[in-house]
């Protein structure tokens, strides 16, 4: 069902540069992906996936897709609304991203299978950053395409681009599992959180095993950017340096009865 949107309208154009600009200096795997919340009466000028979810398992969990994170991947190559519903198969997302509460997920059998398992305990569960107020509902974007101003931007990145965030911002949280609460601490913290990743996310999204992601509060953006192109600058100047420098060490080269150059 196609919505009508009330969030602050920014112009097209303006997003598309921010998302060059991002490319430009992080180089992330797949175009950057704006993640809006939507309290009680905004809406969405975009519709959701689709209304089909698989068969529920023995304790009723099921979802549009294995977990929010699956989201993630999909809002790269278009823009679509989410809602509670459609996040439920994966509590801890469910939790991280506002659409249940910490009791509600103590109930929730992946909840205690991770528990269980020894994965986490539960004092980490009860620490996790989780988005304020609960949502009405969760619009994915790429940001190229952002026709309003999100929340959130979201970019999964290698350990060049993760170099160059720690090198531009020290204080740069580096998290680790579960990887979906990255995006409360952008949102609720207004800092730069990076993620390692986890197990279970990277099952689900099929994540490469060099990718990490980031999560970007976009009301700090035009700030974030303007210091990462500087670190870029200074970084690609420092190794132009090493690199001349490096050619002193290359090994010198002869000739065999064949004529053939070896290292010597």
């Amino acid at each position: 069902m196609q919505e009508n949107h009330s969030q602050t309208n920014t112009p097209h154009q303006d997003w598309r540069s921010l998302n060059d600009r991002l490319v430009a200096a992080l180089k992330p795997y797949g175009p950057p992906v704006a993640i809006s919340f939507l309290a009680e009466g905004q809406t969405a000028a975009v519709s959701r996936l689709h209304d089909k979810y698989p068969e529920p398992n023995e304790k009723g969990r099921t979802g549009q897709v294995p977990a929010g994170c699956v989201f993630w991947v999909r809002g790269t190559e278009r823009s679509f609304v989410t809602t509670a519903a459609d996040h439920a198969n994966c509590s801890v997302g469910s939790l991280t991203h506002g659409f249940i509460t910490l009791e509600q997920a103590a109930t929730k059998d992946d909840v205690g299978a991770v528990l269980e398992s020894g994965w986490v305990d539960a004092s980490e569960v009860k620490q996790l950053p989780t988005i304020t107020g609960k949502p009405r509902a969760i619009m994915y974007s790429p940001l190229a395409d952002s026709q309003a101003e999100p929340d959130v931007v979201l970019l999964r990145i290698n350990g060049l681009a993760l170099m160059t965030l720690k090198d531009t911002f020290p204080d740069l949280q580096i998290e680790g599992k579960p990887q979906c609460h990255i995006i409360a601490i952008a949102k609720e913290q207004e800092v730069i959180a990076a993620s390692v990743g986890c197990a279970l996310s990277r099952s689900r999204t099929g994540m490469k095993a060099e990718e990490m992601t980031c999560a970007m509060p976009v009301k700090r953006i035009s700030e974030i950017l303007d210091a990462l192109e500087s670190t870029v600058t200074l970084n690609r100047s420092m190794a132009s340096y090493a690199s001349t420098d490096a050619k002193r060490f290359r090994k010198p080269k002869e000739f065999d009865s064949a004529g053939s150059s070896r290292p010597v």
